[in-house]
């Protein structure tokens, strides 16, 4: 018996290998077949036409079906890669991309997916999402240029295994108003009106506030002035920070910097700083400088307001693109304030790229021809065909060299908006996408004049560094997601009760207390740990 039984399982151990050996062998033969039918360089990027799946998040503003539009279709026969699209809405996309990684059954890539950081580094660890690293090196000569150019970007999207497991989307970072994208507006008109300058301080910034509340600079009797309005008061938060000294690593982290008097990170919303800067805030408020229901206006209430042109400032995107009504080009950009103790920056900007773009899959048989056709939309080229289309068709060059769409898509006959007539041949409207957004190809909002403009006001007083979103393991993920989340959540909700004088800034102690109690100390050892690994990168 007991012979018997050693020879099954020697049996069973010899299968086993040579299943082993067999999965590896397709492996490699899929692999070479993969890298035989690559072409040296250039397009087509492959001799004979293969087929890739890729699962698509379907944005409100992007196109229905990426299977019949312009710009897949031309970029088949550019490259001789033909992908079927599986286009999911957002609305459920959550749940089937979950499902589709779960089930084992995968797409070659997911594009536009909006899959958290988190799990691309858990489902690259387990295997599913292929490391990128080797592939980038090899055959993504595009992208591995950038990132040689702006080697913080590498360091961004790297985890903390030594892994990139996507293809970012990297802004150009030099195009200033589009990592600004929102920023400080000032009515022009009402300024003169008051005989007053764009102010430069704080404390002006209060008596602009106050003028306009007292001054009736509309001229019109019939309508109440809001003197700031906004979607939250987030962006007045943002705006502020650098006038109080805090905030100084960019808006992707809207709880920590790094302390002024060292190289450890800090915890901000705990500072006297904060406090001062709540304090201020505070008393715009309560002295009704500021819109009375700006914790919970909708977006379509906030433009229904601005369309009445009662708004003397504003954080937003570009007024004279977006505000309804006749006084949307009133507006003029704000000027960063310097704050009581002299501080001055502004820290309202974002790091020039983002981790959640494009991820190969296990499954896929094609991963070097997958990666090369990725990384053509990091040149000039590729940013051209993505973001503007084929040339007499979709755009057109003016005499001085700039692109502009085609009158069809500009003014287009049927009432569409841009985004709208643009949807129907190209895919970025709806962002999340892959790729390098470059200030000379780019038609939206930020890529205005107006918004040019205002971002070059406030340029001089950049922060120096922006730090990108960090990266967890596993395990700091899981504390980050239930401790971390909770001393976030807490931290807006009382910020905003201080602002309302809900609760009164006596509290401040106890609110103090709490978020220690919470886990504060070991929220800051998992900040403090990954900001060192993005420093090691």
């Amino acid at each position: 018996m007991k012979l018997k039984k050693l020879f099954i399982v020697l049996m069973l151990l010899v299968l086993i290998l040579a299943a082993c050996s067999n999965n590896n062998s397709s492996s490699d033969a899929a692999e070479e077949e993969d890298l035989d039918n690559l072409t040296d360089s250039g397009l087509p990027i492959v001799e004979e036409p293969i087929e890739l799946d890729i699962f698509a998040g379907k944005a409100p503003a992007t196109a229905d079906d990426w299977n019949d539009v312009l710009i897949w279709n031309e970029y088949e026969e550019m490259t001789n890669i033909n992908v079927n699209w599986d286009m999911v809405p957002h609305e459920g996309l959550s749940e089937k991309r979950n499902l589709a990684l779960a089930s084992g059954d995968l797409p070659d890539a997911f594009h536009s997916a909006l899959i958290p950081v988190p799990d691309i580094f858990k489902y690259g660890q387990q295997g599913t999402f292929i490391p990128l690293n080797d592939l980038i090196e090899e055959h993504a000569p595009n992208l591995k240029s950038i990132l040689e150019e702006y080697p913080e970007v590498e360091k961004a999207i790297t985890f903390p295994d030594g892994n990139i497991y996507s293809f970012p989307l990297i802004y150009d970072p030099e195009f200033s108003a589009l990592r600004i994208s929102e920023g400080p507006w000032i009515r022009e008109d009402w300024l003169e009106a008051l005989n007053m300058d764009v102010p430069e301080t704080t404390d002006e910034f209060y008596e602009y506030l106050k003028a306009v509340k007292e001054g009736n600079p509309s001229g019109d009797e019939s309508i109440e002035e809001i003197p700031f309005g906004a979607q939250s008061i987030n962006g007045l938060l943002t705006y502020l920070k650098g006038s109080f000294g805090i905030g100084n690593k960019g808006k992707g982290h809207r709880f920590i910097d790094l302390d002024p008097d060292g190289e450890t990170v800090r915890f901000y919303p705990t500072t006297e700083n904060y406090k001062e800067m709540i304090e201020y805030v505070h008393k715009l408020y309560d002295e009704g400088l500021i819109e009375e229901n700006i914790f919970s206006i909708s977006p379509e209430q906030f433009y229904a307001n601005a369309g009445e042109g009662v708004y003397g400032s504003t954080y937003n995107h570009s007024p004279a693109e977006l505000f309804p009504g006749e006084h949307r080009d009133s507006f003029t950009g704000g000027l960063t304030l310097e704050g009581p103790h002299g501080d001055k920056a502004f820290t309202g900007i974002s790091f020039p790229s983002s981790t959640t773009g494009f991820v190969i899959t296990s499954q896929n048989e094609n991963p070097a021809a997958t990666a090369r056709w990725m990384d053509y939309f990091y040149s000039d080229e590729g940013a051209e065909l993505f973001f503007m289309g084929i040339e007499g068709e979709t755009f057109e060059k003016t005499e001085d060299g700039e692109y502009e769409y085609v009158e069809e898509i500009r003014d287009n006959p049927d009432g569409l908006t841009l985004d709208q007539a643009v949807a129907q041949y190209l895919t970025w409207p709806g962002g999340q996408y892959p790729g390098i957004l470059m200030e000379d190809y780019f038609k939206g909002a930020e890529g205005t004049e107006s918004s040019k403009e205002a971002a070059e006001k406030l340029e001089p007083d950049f922060i120096e560094e922006v730090w990108p979103s960090f990266t967890y393991t596993e395990e700091e993920n899981n504390t980050m997601t239930s401790v971390g989340a909770d001393i976030e959540k807490y931290v807006t909700e009382m910020t905003d009760q201080f602002i309302s004088g809900q609760t009164p800034l006596s509290e401040w102690d106890t609110y103090v207390e709490t978020l220690e109690n919470m886990g504060l100390e070991q929220y800051m050892e998992i900040q403090q740990d990954a900001y060192e690994r993005y420093l090691s990168n």
